[in-house]
């Protein structure tokens, strides 16, 4: 079957925007192998901005991210945080992509965040044997980098301008959400 992405298409940013909207069950036919090996870390990055991009544009908390195959590089989940959308407290952009992803060896795989990820969804970074997390922003978010480190997990920063950007808006123009989502609505009567 030939695939829109292959090995001569160009990695652009249309072409990661289809990859960050389409689901991820559907890929396959948009992309082949040959064009997933030559997705790098930035591309896979923006991926996961373009996925903050889209819950922003829902009215959500912009976070998403990206679980890859470390050997293919084949994506195998990818989500958006949906705090708002789904009414649900913990469908962060790392819980969404996990759930996409399914039931599987997280071991051998790399979940690119595009935001520092919160205490919970570092624990469940753990618990499901993640090997590597990438995180695109700790300008904004930052101190669960040590956890997952002494938890044997490889933590690489790449931070994406255009997803720091986005979220520093989004906490200046709604900072009773962005406080909700890392820590919960008794958070917003404290303040």
């Amino acid at each position: 079957m030939e695939t829109l992405l292959n090995s001569h298409s160009e990695v652009t940013e249309a072409a990661l925007a289809a990859i960050a909207h389409m689901p991820t069950a559907s890929l396959p036919m948009l992309m082949d192998e040959a064009f997933a090996q030559r997705l790098s870390d930035a591309d896979v990055m923006r991926i996961a901005v373009l996925l903050a991009q889209k819950s922003h544009g829902e009215g959500g908390c912009p976070i998403g991210a990206v679980i890859v195959d470390n050997a293919t590089r084949r994506i195998l989940g990818k989500g958006h945080n949906t705090l708002v959308q789904e009414n649900h407290p913990y469908n962060h952009g790392e819980t969404s992509a996990i759930r996409d992803a399914g039931r599987q060896d997280f071991s051998r795989t790399t979940l690119f965040t595009s935001l520092s990820p919160c205490e919970i969804c570092a624990t469940l970074l753990h618990m499901r044997g993640f090997s590597r997390v990438v995180v695109g922003d700790v300008t904004n978010a930052s101190g669960t980098e040590p956890l997952l480190r002494d938890k044997g997990i490889q933590v690489d920063i790449l931070e994406d301008a255009r997803g720091i950007e986005l979220y520093a808006r989004f906490r200046a123009e709604r900072p009773e959400l962005d406080r909700e989502d890392w820590k919960g609505i008794r958070a917003l009567r404290e303040a």
